[in-house]
Formats: structure tokens, C-alpha cells, sequence
């Protein structure tokens, strides 16, 4: 009940929010992205950019922590699409110079991404409802969406051997 008022709260008085929107600095992510070598998906340096957002006003609560998380999330999330076209590129060059049995690289691709979405929303959905109720539901939520999410990217990058 008392989140209910306070979401109340905040719709009707937005100057009760944050004092500033909380945000990343996509430099950590795309530095943590190059200096990740291939064939590593938990790299140290992930959530660095989190948590420097936790740093400001209002990034240690509950709420500001998952901000943070997801604002991270977004740019590995740009990572990601990245190297899912450069990917798909290279792939589209393999299958032009050759199909065996059918088997289209790029459709391949297409198709497990498409299936990777569906698996990492429903497991970061479980995770969340494992957690639902507690106020940690949110930072677990946002946490195993950051972390499938750069994994991802890096996963992408490496099955065109870079």
C-alpha cells in the first residue's frame, strides 16, 4: 500500500522525483566491450558503469540502482545491435559464396537471436517474479537483463572470431 501512495506521490508531484536524471557514461561500457578478450562473458569490468551511476544523487536507492542498471543496459543493448549487423554482414558474405544443404547463415542467425530475446525476457521474468516480494525484484530484474544482454554482444562478436 505504501508503494502505491508513493507512486501516487510522484505522479502528482514530479518535483518529489530525482534531482537529476541518472545516467552512464557510455565510455566505460564501450572501453569494457574492446578490452574484453574473446571467449570471456563475464568480464570484471561490467556494471563499472552502473556504478559510477550510483554515485550520484539519488543512485543509491532501490529505485536509483536499477536506473542505473538499466542505463548500462542501454548501451551494452547498442553493443549488442552492433554487432548483431556486423554479424549478420558477415555471415551474408559466407552465404554468398555458398549454401550447403540449405542452411542460410543469416537465417540462422535471425533465428537464434530471435530465440536468445525470448529466452533472456523469460528468465529475467522469472528471476523477477522469484523475487517479487521484495524491493530487490527491480535490481534483479534490471541485473539479469545487463548482464544476458553484454554477454550477448560479446557472444556475437566472438562468432566472427574477433
Amino acid at each position: 500500500m505504501r508503494q502505491v501512495l508513493f507512486a501516487a506521490a510522484l505522479l502528482a508531484c514530479p518535483q518529489l522525483g530525482l534531482a537529476q536524471e541518472l545516467g552512464v557514461d557510455r565510455t566505460y561500457v564501450r572501453g569494457c566491450f574492446a578490452a574484453t578478450e574473446v571467449g570471456e562473458i563475464y568480464p570484471s569490468c561490467l556494471g563499472q558503469a552502473a556504478t559510477a551511476c550510483q554515485a550520484l544523487p539519488g543512485g543509491s536507492t532501490t529505485i536509483g540502482i536499477s536506473e542505473c542498471i538499466q542505463a548500462e543496459t542501454v548501451e551494452w543493448d547498442a553493443v549488442l545491435n552492433e554487432e548483431y549487423k556486423a554479424t549478420q554482414s558477415a555471415l551474408a558474405d559466407m552465404d554468398r559464396q555458398g549454401v550447403i544443404a540449405g542452411m542460410v547463415r543469416t537465417d540462422a542467425l535471425r533465428d537464434a537471436q530471435r530465440a536468445w530475446i525470448a529466452f533472456r525476457d523469460a528468465d529475467c521474468g522469472a528471476r523477477y517474479a522469484i523475487w517479487q516480494d521484495g524491493t530487490l525484484r527491480t535490481i534483479v530484474g534490471a541485473n539479469c537483463h545487463l548482464t544476458m544482454t553484454a554477454q550477448r554482444a560479446l557472444e556475437l562478436r566472438d562468432m566472427r572470431g574477433q
